[in-house]
């Protein structure tokens, strides 16, 4: 199992705890850090602000909400996947938005993977444990930008 953290960045607090619980019901063993907005999700990507003093170590997944304050979703995947330091982190946006705007943007941007906030509970309890899963612990990921070869 891979050790690396998995880091959810959410303005819904019902939602950040949906998903924590979800996680550990499913015994999902990556640490998860969660952010609230667009601009501390950046601040956290490139070590500066608060979180200037954190390890150098990329999330295994980012698990990003669309719809937040100060930088939104979209602004946040755009700096990531236009950054070749960072557009290897694969990020999947977890919304409740069925906008095919928001859906079109994100694959335009880059997106690994788009993902509606199921409703229900139990249906929110199982799509955290597949995307757990699958991008904690299955999921092979880059340690660094991707080289031109040789």
């Amino acid at each position: 199992m891979k050790t690396g953290h998995i880091l959810l960045v959410d303005d819904s607090p019902r939602d950040i705890e949906m998903a924590l619980e979800a996680f550990a019901h499913h015994r999902v063993g990556n640490p998860i850090v969660t952010l609230r907005d667009g601009v501390e999700a950046l601040d956290y990507l490139y070590r500066r602000g608060d979180y200037a003093g954190r390890p150098d170590e990329a999330p295994v997944v980012v698990l990003l909400d669309l719809k937040m304050p100060r930088l939104d979703g979209l602004g946040v995947l755009r700096q990531v996947k236009g950054d070749p330091k960072l557009r290897t982190i694969p990020v999947v946006v977890m919304t409740s938005s069925r906008e095919e705007s928001d859906v079109v943007g994100s694959y335009r941007l880059g997106v690994n993977a788009y993902v509606v906030k199921p409703l229900d509970f139990q249906q929110f309890v199982a799509a955290m444990q597949v995307l757990g899963t699958f991008w904690g612990v299955l999921n092979e990921t880059s340690r660094g930008p991707a080289q031109p070869p040789p």
